[in-house]
C-alpha cells in the first residue's frame, strides 16, 4: 500500500467499520487503493461488505449510517469522513440499483438538472450542463418525458446523466445490469465503459453477473468476502486463480466449459475475454463428442393454455399483447424471457386474474377460467412478486403461511397441520414462530412461496425468482424450485431477464417482444438463433461461441450437452456424491 494516497482515487488501509446497531464490524481490516481513472469491479456474496463499502465511498457512512471506524479512508488525498456528506457529493456519485428511488424531477430533464439548481446555477448555464450530461448519456432526446414513463435502461442513463452535473471524479454503480434485459445490460455496460474512456473518471462498479460486467474491459476485480478484501487481481489473474468459485461467485460459462473439459484455466490464455482467449479446441471437441444426449422425456397432460390472448391497458394504447397462444404441460418448467415491456409480466397478470383479457381465452386444463376472480384462480395458479415484501402482510412467518387458509375459513388444526407441512417443504419450519423481518431475502422469497403452497395451487407463476442474488443465494431458491417441481409435480412458469437460469432450469422458453409471442422452443435453441436473440433484446450464451471458435459442428448441442452436465453434476452434489 503507498506510503502516500494522494495519487489514489480512493484510498483505504486498514480500515474497519462496525455499525452502531451490530456487535461485529462489516468491514475488516480493508486494504485498497484505486488509482484515478481506474475502472473496478467489486465482486462478492451477499453480505460480504460490498453495499458497506460503497455506502464508505459515496459519503452515507457515517452520515446517513453511523458507527465506529478504524484505520484509513481517502477521497482525493484528503480523509473522507471528515469532509461531510455534501462535499463527498462533489466528488463522488452514485447511481442506484433501483433508478426509481433515485428521481426527483416531474421530466428527465428536470431532474438531471437537479444538482445544479441546489448550487443556483443561471438558467442558462444550467441548461447548456443538462444539455452536455444528457450527450453523454445518450439520453438527450428524452428530456421532456417523465422518468416513470422511460425504459429500465432509460432511467439509468437519466440518473448517470444526473450525477454527471456536478462533474464528479467518482462514478459508483451499485448493480447495474439487476432490472434490466440483456441487450440493454449490455448496452449499459458499453456506455459506462464509454463514459469512462471520453471523461477519464474512476469507475466502481458493484455486480453479480461478473460474465456481463467483463463485456469490456475491467483494470481490476476487488474480490470481498466476511468484510475484508481477499484479492484484487486483473480480471484474467482472477479468473485463473480459482478464487471466485471458493467464494460462491460464478464464473462466465466459457471457463467452466474449459475446466470441465479439463483445460487448464490460466491468466496468459486470457480467460477474461472469449474472443482472445486461448486454449485447445480439440480437447474440448473431444469432451463434447463424449457426453450422451439427454433423452427428452414425454409431454404430459396440458395444465395451461391461452388461446389467442389480446389486452390493452387502455383502449387508445398499442396492444400490450396480440394474438398470444401456447399451452403448458403439467410439471413442466417453462421460461417467459423478452426485453422490458414486451408484455412478459401482463402476461402472468391475465393468467392469475389481475386483468381481464379483451379477447381470447385462458384454460385450466378443460376448464375455461377466463372470467374466474383472483380469489378462484389462486386455487390452483399461485404468483409470486419479484420483491418478497411487497407479498408479506403478517410479522410472524407462521400467520403469513396461515393467512391465506384461513381467509377460506379452513379449520384452526388443519391450519396448523398444512401450514407446519409446507414451511418443511420449504425449510422453514425451525423460523415457524421467527419475526418476518429476521429472515433473509432469500428466506422471504421462500416464505412468500411457501404463504401460495399452502392452498395447493399445481401452477406457480415467479416474476424474477432470482433478480439481486449472488450465485449461492441464486443455486439455493432455484434447487428449491426444482425440488417442488420434481418431487410435487409443481408446474413452473419463470420470468425472467437470467439467461443462465432459462439455459440451467428451464425445460422450454416462451420468447416475447412487442407484446407479441416470437419463439417457443428449448432455451439452448432460442440463445443461439441470431435473429430470435436480436428481435427479443436477449443475449446469445458464451457457450456458443466457444463452441463456434473450437470449430464444434453442433454449436446448440454442445450447450445442451453443457446444461445437462452441470445439471448432473449438481444432482450428485444434492445426494453427497460430489465432496
Amino acid at each position: 500500500m503507498p506510503e502516500n494516497p494522494s495519487g489514489n482515487a480512493i484510498f483505504f488501509d486498514k480500515f474497519s467499520f462496525r455499525y452502531k446497531s451490530q456487535s461485529e464490524p462489516a468491514l475488516r481490516d480493508i486494504c485498497l487503493s484505486i488509482r484515478r481513472g481506474e475502472k473496478i469491479l467489486i465482486a462478492g456474496p451477499s453480505g460480504s461488505g460490498k453495499t458497506t463499502l460503497v455506502h464508505c465511498i459515496n459519503g452515507l457512512i457515517p452520515h446517513a449510517f453511523p458507527g465506529q471506524a478504524s484505520g484509513r479512508f481517502s477521497l482525493n488525498g484528503k480523509d473522507a469522513f471528515p469532509l461531510g456528506i455534501s462535499n463527498i457529493s462533489k466528488i463522488a456519485g452514485t447511481v442506484l440499483q433501483d433508478t426509481d428511488g433515485q428521481f426527483v424531477g416531474l421530466s428527465a430533464g428536470e431532474d438531471i438538472a437537479f444538482a445544479a439548481e441546489n448550487d443556483c446555477i443561471p438558467p442558462e448555464e444550467m441548461k447548456k450542463r443538462v444539455l452536455e450530461a444528457a450527450k453523454l448519456t445518450r439520453i438527450e432526446q428524452h428530456l421532456d418525458k417523465s422518468p416513470q414513463t422511460l425504459s429500465g435502461g432509460q432511467k439509468q442513463r437519466v440518473s448517470m446523466a444526473g450525477i454527471l452535473m456536478d462533474d464528479v471524479d467518482i462514478l459508483l454503480f451499485d448493480e447495474p445490469l439487476a432490472n434490466l434485459d440483456p441487450e440493454t445490460g449490455k448496452h449499459a455496460i458499453e456506455l459506462i465503459d464509454t463514459l469512462h474512456r471520453e471523461t477519464g473518471k474512476t469507475v466502481v462498479l458493484v455486480e453479480h453477473r461478473l460474465e456481463d460486467a467483463l463485456h469490456r474491459n475491467i483494470d481490476r476485480v476487488a474480490l470481498i468476502d466476511r468484510g475484508t478484501i481477499i484479492a484484487c487481481l486483473p480480471p484474467a489473474e482472477m479468473l485463473a486463480s480459482g478464487l471466485l468459485a471458493k467464494t460462491g461467485i460464478r464464473e462466465p460459462l466459457y471457463v467452466s466449459a474449459l475446466r470441465y473439459a479439463g483445460i487448464p484455466v490460466c491468466a496468459e490464455q486470457r480467460p477474461d475475454n472469449l474472443d482472445l482467449l486461448r486454449f485447445d479446441a480439440e480437447k474440448l471437441r473431444e469432451w463434447d463428442a463424449a457426453l450422451p444426449d439427454e433423452c427428452r422425456k414425454p409431454r404430459e397432460a396440458t395444465s395451461l393454455s391461452v388461446q389467442n390472448l389480446c389486452f390493452r391497458y387502455r383502449q387508445d394504447d398499442a396492444p400490450a399483447l396480440e394474438g398470444i397462444s401456447f399451452s403448458v404441460a403439467k410439471g413442466e418448467r417453462v421460461g417467459v424471457a423478452g426485453q422490458n415491456g414486451a408484455g412478459k409480466s401482463t402476461l402472468a397478470q391475465l393468467i392469475a386474474g389481475f386483468y381481464r383479457p379483451e379477447s381470447g381465452s385462458i384454460f385450466l386444463g378443460e376448464k375455461d377460467i377466463t372470467g374466474d376472480s383472483i380469489k378462484e384462480r389462486a386455487e390452483n395458479i399461485g404468483y409470486v412478486m419479484q420483491n418478497p415484501n411487497q407479498m408479506i402482510s403478517f410479522p410472524i412467518v407462521f400467520d403469513e403461511t396461515a393467512f391465506a387458509l384461513r381467509m377460506r375459513g379452513v379449520a384452526e388444526a388443519e391450519v396448523t397441520e398444512r401450514v407446519n407441512e409446507t414451511l418443511k417443504i420449504c425449510g422453514l419450519y425451525p423460523f415457524r414462530n421467527w419475526p418476518v423481518s429476521a429472515l433473509s431475502f432469500g428466506q422471504k422469497k421462500r416464505l412468500t412461496i411457501a404463504s401460495i403452497l399452502s392452498v395447493g395451487p399445481g401452477i406457480l407463476i415467479l416474476d424474477e425468482p432470482t433478480a439481486g442474488q449472488d450465485f449461492r443465494h441464486y443455486s439455493e431458491i432455484m434447487e428449491f424450485l426444482r425440488g417442488l417441481n420434481r418431487q410435487a409435480g409443481l408446474t413452473l412458469m419463470m420470468i425472467t431477464h437470467d439467461m443462465h437460469l432459462m439455459l440451467e432450469y428451464t425445460e422450454r422458453a416462451l420468447v416475447f417482444s412487442g407484446g407479441k409471442l416470437i419463439a417457443d422452443g428449448a432455451p439452448a435453441d432460442i440463445l443461439t438463433d441470431d435473429a430470435v436473440v436480436e428481435a427479443a433484446h436477449l443475449k446469445q450464451t458464451s457457450l456458443y461461441e466457444l463452441a463456434l471458435r473450437a470449430g464444434i459442428e453442433n454449436p446448440q448441442g454442445f450447450v445442451r450437452h453443457f446444461i445437462e452436465f452441470e445439471n448432473s453434476r449438481r444432482g450428485e452434489r444434492a445426494y453427497g456424491r460430489i465432496n
